[in-house]
């Protein structure tokens, strides 16, 4: 226990100063005049100028409290590459043992692994959060181990201690890694976009050259062999071929005493994108519902539609001169093989195999889909039936088989578990009515083949 007195003044410390001051002088006058009475003045004096000091007796009782060292420990991936790992532990062991021997010290331990959705190694936030549990006044000190690939150095912490790094590696460790910069999501097919990269070595590379030889190959074709300087900025003039998913591939020789080759290759995919969408949009019937084909398509004014309705088949005949006819033939063969590579989507709508479209023509819709192309089949009881376009070549290339057996019974539609996630059927529930949703009273049953089911109806089978 600890006692001690404090002052807590009525009045500032300059007043009370003052004061003291002149009931100094007055004592002073009252003993050089030689008035009787004078030191009973002076304690009446001293009383009134401690009193406004307000003296107090304060007691304490302390505990001492330890100190606290912080260790966090990066156990990314790089971390595992030759002995760094040993070095890792070897080091956490050691700091542990020194920290034993300190009197009144503990220490905590943290340890850090590759960031979510490659974030990379997050040290210095994790160090943030460390500090953040600990009372700053008992922090005595932080130590980070790491191979020094840390991702977050613009999170400076706010420590109220000095930080201490123990590196693990070896001086001479090098690597040669391939570095894209600048890759986009998303690029418009034909149009060329400039692409960074760099070939970099980095540690204590040896003398090989300031040239080396890059890789480049475009999805499955013949791949490319450039000479290219390291540790420099380049610009790749890149066009993308077709629409979808283009995978750009780029690597480098592995050179004997690196730490790793597997940054020596690397891939980027590049959704290639039109700057306007073609449609081509085949009605197998007139209904009401074209109406709302055309209005949803050309609401979007980048959005080029192509629509024919077939009215009647060729085969009908209703004696009226043909000459006196305002209908056009169907070009089918200008839109299905001289032109078909033009559309981005082409929409069978209500399509029935009534032999307007012949079986080849049939084949380069497959082969334009194998390709890069998309095919939207909108049907309804005409697919599970003789002439449905499943008893055609496009078979081969629909995800459902129809069984001829459709379902009527009241049914509310539901989202699957995957639809939830998917960009197409996300948030559909969302935008439902209150309420939910009403009920379905007819349902084509179907059996999956392939691809992913989002919406599902009646005896949770695929939705159509």
């Amino acid at each position: 226990m600890n006692a001690s007195v404090v002052f807590a003044p009525l009045v500032g410390w300059p007043l009370i100063y003052a004061l003291a001051g002149v009931a100094f002088v007055l004592v002073a006058f009252a003993l050089w005049r030689g008035l009787s009475g004078w030191w009973l003045r002076a304690l009446a004096l001293a009383a009134l100028v401690l009193a406004l000091a307000n003296p107090a007796l304060q007691e304490e009782e302390r505990q001492n409290l330890s100190d606290i060292v912080i260790l966090v420990v990066d156990d990314s991936a790089s971390q595992a590459l030759g002995d760094r790992k040993a070095q890792t532990e070897a080091s956490v062991a050691a700091v542990q043992a020194e920290i034993a021997q300190m009197p009144n010290t503990e220490l905590r331990i943290h340890r850090v692994g590759d960031g979510e959705e490659d974030a990379g190694t997050l040290a210095l936030t994790a160090l943030s959060e460390a500090l953040a549990e600990e009372p700053r006044a008992r922090v005595a000190g932080a130590i980070l181990i790491t191979d020094g690939r840390v991702h977050d150095l613009g999170v400076v912490p706010n420590l109220p201690a000095p930080l201490q790094v123990l590196l693990t590696g070896k001086e001479a460790d090098w690597d040669r890694r391939i570095v894209v910069k600048n890759a986009p999501a998303f690029a418009i097919i034909g149009e060329e976009f400039k692409l960074d990269l760099k070939v970099e070595d980095t540690g204590a590379p040896p003398a090989l050259g300031s040239e080396v030889e890059l890789t480049i190959s475009v999805d499955t074709d013949e791949p490319v062999t450039y000479t290219v300087p390291l540790n420099e900025d380049l610009e790749l003039p890149v066009t993308l071929p077709h629409g979808g998913a283009n995978v750009l591939q780029f690597s480098v020789a592995p050179v004997d005493g690196e730490i790793t080759d597997r940054n020596n290759a690397l891939a980027v995919q590049i959704n290639g994108v039109r700057d306007r969408l073609r449609v081509l949009l085949v009605s197998g019937e007139p209904h009401a519902g074209e109406r709302v084909w055309r209005n949803l398509l050309k609401s979007d004014a980048a959005v080029d539609l192509v629509h024919f309705t077939i009215l009647r088949p060729p085969e009908k005949q209703d004696g009226v001169p043909v000459d006196e006819l305002s209908l056009i033939a169907f070009p089918t063969r200008e839109l299905f093989v001289e032109k078909i590579k033009e559309f981005d989507l082409i929409i069978f709508d209500r399509y029935r195999m009534r032999g307007i479209l012949p079986m080849s023509y049939i084949d380069n819709v497959v082969n334009y889909v194998r390709e890069g192309g998309t095919v939207l089949v909108a049907a309804g009881p005409e697919f599970g039936a003789v002439d449905s376009l499943y008893r055609s070549p496009l078979a081969e290339i629909l995800p459902v088989a129809p069984t001829a057996q459709v379902i009527e019974q009241g049914f509310r539609p539901k989202i699957t578990e995957l639809g939830r996630r998917h960009p197409v059927t996300e948030g559909l529930e969302k935008d439902a009515p209150e309420g939910g949703w009403g009920r379905w009273f007819r349902q084509i049953e179907v059996q999956q083949t392939a691809g992913q089911v989002l919406m599902s109806g009646a005896n949770d089978l695929p939705l159509l």
